[in-house]
């Protein structure tokens, strides 16, 4: 096994670092205070490939593995961790479409998807159904040569604001086999956006409820085929929780980089802090934690791009672990700042609010030991090594 990464991969980080460094984190806290949504830096961002970075080349996509796109989305969340979040959401979308979607779909709006030009939502979470995908009651009932949709999500990042949604709908039974995936335009009739809902974090996006009122799209807006959609949705959600890890970790590390300064510019006792062992053992711990935690990631990410049967539970393990630590090591950077660590001054505060979401989404954190828990107590189940 080799942990390095490979010449191409410091490429990626570096060409992503630079990014970050000039265009994400000058602006966050502006975002943040402001709540823009900063669509023309996505766009830049998608310049650079950072749109459609495991969306496949023939769709025009950079093609780049899962554990590459991780390796660009921690440099850039160091930047800002809305906006990067956001841009994991659209990459996922982007590839839904890129995926599985007709030829006629693809063409209509990968060129412009991959390239920041236009952004996708992805609307799975409803009011009465968040973490119970399966349990979901928008429906897309076949008039002709069109699909009628009516229902609500819930929680939609981006809503209001992006040109495509990729929505989960039943089609069928109950269950997951009665789920099937679309895309919708974001404009199309029918559409009703609801308030910008005001957040904890995540304030450089916008998050809204969005309401389907018998919206009509052609059949041929289909992704694959009728019942393939949850299947469709748990392929994204793992990835979607190698992204959001990712994220967590990136904040983590820039929230930990802020702190390693901050002890060897702030002096009491007539010492710097840096010289005091216990704050010394604190930094240990808060690395130590992160890089097992990014490591965790890493190989989670591995394992999803080799096809690895175990691939799901590793995702699970990794969301769980990295966002937790991800949020432990802002909050003890936080504290290692005392009182500034809580005004808006400093990146500290910020790094808390955007993270904590983290350990809720793409499935919540006890979703995650439930699918790893039961994996493990599974009849005849191996050791996951």
């Amino acid at each position: 096994m080799n942990f390095n990464l490979t010449e191409d991969q410091f490429a990626f980080a570096e060409t992503a670092k630079q990014f970050s460094d000039q265009e994400l984190a000058p602006n966050a806290a502006k975002w943040d205070k402001e709540h823009i949504f900063p669509k023309e830096v996505i766009q830049k961002a998608g310049e650079l490939g950072f749109c459609g970075l495991y969306t496949p080349e023939e769709a025009g996509g950079l093609g780049l593995s899962r554990l590459d796109s991780s390796i660009i989305f921690e440099q850039l969340a160091m930047g800002c961790t809305a906006t990067t979040a956001m841009m994991t959401i659209h990459n996922m979308a982007t590839w839904m479409i890129a995926s599985w979607g007709t030829e006629q779909i693809k063409d209509a709006w990968c060129p412009e998807l991959v390239m920041g030009e236009k952004l996708a939502s992805y609307c799975l979470t409803e009011p009465g159904s968040g973490s119970d995908a399966a349990a979901l009651r928008t429906t897309a009932k076949k008039d002709g040569d069109h699909y009628v949709i009516n229902g609500s999500k819930m929680f939609i990042s981006g809503a209001g604001e992006t040109d495509v949604l990729v929505v989960m709908v039943r089609t069928g039974e109950a269950g997951p086999k009665g789920i099937s995936a679309v895309v919708v335009p974001a404009d199309a009739d029918g559409i009703i956006y609801g308030k910008a809902e005001e957040k904890m974090g995540w304030n450089a996006q916008p998050t809204r409820l969005v309401t389907f009122e018998n919206v009509r799209i052609p059949t041929s807006h289909l992704l694959g085929q009728e019942g393939q959609g949850f299947t469709f949705a748990m392929k994204g959600l793992d990835g979607g929780r190698i992204n959001i890890a990712t994220c967590s970790i990136g904040t983590a590390q820039q929230a930990l980089n802020t702190a390693k300064s901050y002890m060897h510019e702030r002096s009491q006792f007539g010492k710097p802090l840096a010289a005091f062992q216990a704050l010394q053992f604190k930094i240990a711990d808060m690395t130590t934690e992160l890089v097992a935690a990014r490591q965790m990631v890493r190989l989670a990410a591995f394992k999803l791009d080799v096809g690895d049967p175990e691939a799901t539970a590793y995702c699970a393990m990794a969301k769980r672990f990295a966002t937790d630590v991800g949020f432990k090591v802002c909050d003890d950077a936080l504290q290692i700042h005392g009182g500034y660590g809580y005004i808006q001054e400093y990146p500290l505060e910020r790094h808390v609010r955007d993270v904590r979401v983290h350990q809720i989404l793409e499935g919540t954190n006890e979703i995650m030991r439930l699918i790893i828990g039961r994996r493990i107590l599974a009849e005849g189940a191996g050791d996951l090594v």
